[in-house]
């Protein structure tokens, strides 16, 4: 067990501790700007959420930089990485912060996509994640900030900044979405 998969564990046992303190903190507790309505349990999430996001690009660099990448970890690192964003986007819809169809776009592209990969990967073909796979999580994290900030500042000027984000990355999810599908239709429908 090198470190880049400590640090992918560390992120999977981080997802229960954001859903808890999402869960059994009231959304008005706390409150530390009251034109934007922001209370101490997104401040916590967002903390707890910024913990696990680094913890992502460390455990990537350090098993590139020095070649530990492992069979766990290509198998763990996407699904801690899944599992995080894609909580946390589920507790912004419950909490009414969030807009349902482009989460539930963003989730089933994930879907869909790891079930390509599963087939390519059957057939003895890796497929890394491109650009727009990656500009899709970028923009997811940032939309999750923004949505756990309540669109701070933007919002004290009526800017839906982090809507408008979350929007960009349901478009570059869905593109990148097409991209894997265009690439990997073959070992799906080879198949039929």
């Amino acid at each position: 067990m090198n470190l880049p998969n400590k640090l992918t564990i560390v992120r999977i046992c981080l997802v229960p501790v954001v859903v808890a303190l999402y869960l059994c903190i009231p959304a008005d507790a706390g409150i530390v700007n009251k034109a934007t309505h922001l209370g101490i349990r997104n401040l916590l999430v967002l903390l707890v959420f910024a913990i696990a996001s680094i913890t992502d690009y460390f455990d990537g660099m350090l098993a590139r930089k020095h070649h530990w990448i492992t069979s766990f970890g290509k198998f763990a690192d996407p699904i801690a990485d899944k599992m995080l964003v894609n909580t946390v986007l589920i507790l912004l819809v419950w909490a009414h912060q969030a807009n349902v169809v482009a989460v539930l776009l963003m989730i089933a592209r994930d879907l869909i996509v790891d079930g390509l990969r599963m087939s390519a990967a059957q057939s003895g073909e890796v497929v890394s994640a491109g650009f727009f796979g990656k500009l899709k999580t970028v923009l997811q994290m940032c939309a999750i900030i923004l949505l756990l900030l309540n669109n701070w500042p933007c919002a004290l000027f009526g800017f839906p900044l982090a809507s408008i984000v979350l929007w960009a990355a349901t478009l570059a999810s869905l593109y990148s979405g097409w991209i894997y599908f265009d690439k990997l239709k073959k070992y799906v429908l080879e198949s039929m």
